[in-house]
């Protein structure tokens, strides 16, 4: 049985980092792309940031693009999400996600498996 339990959210203040990280279990982890989506209040889920198996390719949403990082550490069966440079705007409840299918895939329905979420909230 997969899972995906993330951890790390809670209240910054604008300009401030966060770390999310998103532990999985119950698959052969490397062999997948993963990702991470956000959801504010009153929006639909965006997609923020995905990675390849490897790690060796990553791809982000233009609004995140210098401020996120994502990474991953196979071994562990862990992903990353290094957020620096936070605004207001980037509160949301973050979510992990895992797609069985390759390439870098930006459309939160075609991901196979969720964790349940950590919020992020930028405010001062």
């Amino acid at each position: 049985q997969v899972q995906l339990v993330e951890s790390g959210g809670g209240l910054v203040q604008p300009g401030g980092s966060l770390r999310l990280s998103c532990a999985a279990s119950g698959l052969t982890f490397s062999r997948y792309t993963m990702g991470w989506f956000r959801q504010a209040p009153g929006k639909e889920r965006e997609f923020v940031a995905a990675i390849s198996g490897s790690g060796g390719n990553t791809r982000y949403a233009d609004s995140v693009k210098g401020r996120f990082t994502i990474s991953r550490d196979n071994a562990k069966m862990t992903m990353n999400l290094q957020m620096n440079s936070l605004q207001p705007e980037d509160t949301a409840v973050y979510s992990c996600s895992l797609i069985r299918a390759g390439g870098l895939v930006t459309t939160a329905s075609w991901y196979d498996y969720w964790g349940q979420g950590t919020q992020v909230t930028v405010s001062s």
